[in-house]
């Protein structure tokens, strides 16, 4: 149902015999087939983006930190690193990790607060042995630990969900064992060996432990009074899935308010 909602019409249910013959090395009761589901490069797409926005005669400016957010009569005016670096009539604070405190320097916004989601991936040496993603059972905070095929053919586990109080990408040395848990309920020929540590990630939530999940929150002027002004919170992964409608919605946000 949810899937329809979202104009995704091509998924199929699959029994243990059809699982079986599409990915041999995954035991399921049921599954859901998802022929539309694929991988890109994500930094080919970053880059592609840079590339066409230096294009339209804008900049990605780097190691830079947004210190302060005034309003003006027509706009804002934007201090980084202490000083004041330009001016903008539209403002769109997609801060990730920080969105909530690029926020909070806008005066009179009270973002909500953002809770930090850490999640850990292993690598799994030599070839993948799936052909599809494969995600077991979604849980509490996050879409279980799944399996992902890489550009290159290889395969990595995560993530896993670990609440923090604090931005840390640290790789603790003890989840080996709770990842081989995890991934043998869905295949259980993983071999311990080919598993090593790999990477950590982060993500901006606006739930915390034990709430139910919440989605992303994409605030423009109609929602928050500020005329040119749009914050994006608790925007993880499927962000990025979902980047080029988010910018389309955006747009729609700040035409709708100037309507």
């Amino acid at each position: 149902r949810n899937a329809k909602a979202n104009g995704v019409t091509d998924l199929a249910w699959l029994d243990t015999r059809q699982v079986e013959e599409l990915e041999p090395a995954v035991v399921a009761t049921r599954a859901l087939l998802s022929p539309s589901t694929g991988i890109i490069d994500s930094h080919e797409l970053m880059l592609s983006l840079q590339g066409d926005l230096e294009d339209l005669g804008g900049a990605v400016v780097l190691q830079s930190c947004i210190t302060g957010v005034r309003m003006t009569g027509d706009g804002f005016e934007v201090a980084v690193d202490g000083d004041v670096a330009g001016s903008c009539r539209v403002f769109v604070n997609a801060a990730g990790l920080k969105a909530a405190e690029v926020a909070a320097l806008v005066e009179g916004l009270e973002p909500p607060t953002m809770s930090y989601a850490r999640g850990h991936y292993f690598s799994y040496g030599g070839r993948s042995p799936f052909s599809h993603l494969v995600y077991p059972v979604p849980n509490d905070g996050g879409l279980g630990i799944h399996a992902t095929n890489d550009m290159g053919g290889a395969a990595r586990f995560g993530p896993d969900v670990e609440w923090i109080d604090e931005i840390d990408y640290g790789f603790p040395d003890n989840l080996k064992g709770r990842f081989l848990e995890a991934i043998r309920r869905y295949f259980p020929g993983v071999d311990p060996n080919r598993l090593t540590p790999s990477y950590t990630g982060i993500r901006p939530r606006l739930s915390g432990p034990g709430e139910p999940p919440a989605d992303f929150e994409i605030a423009g002027p109609t929602t928050h009074g500020v005329d040119g002004l749009v914050n994006l919170y608790g925007i993880e992964s499927p962000g990025l899935t979902a980047s080029l409608a988010i910018a389309d919605h955006v747009c729609e946000l700040l035409e709708d308010a100037r309507a």
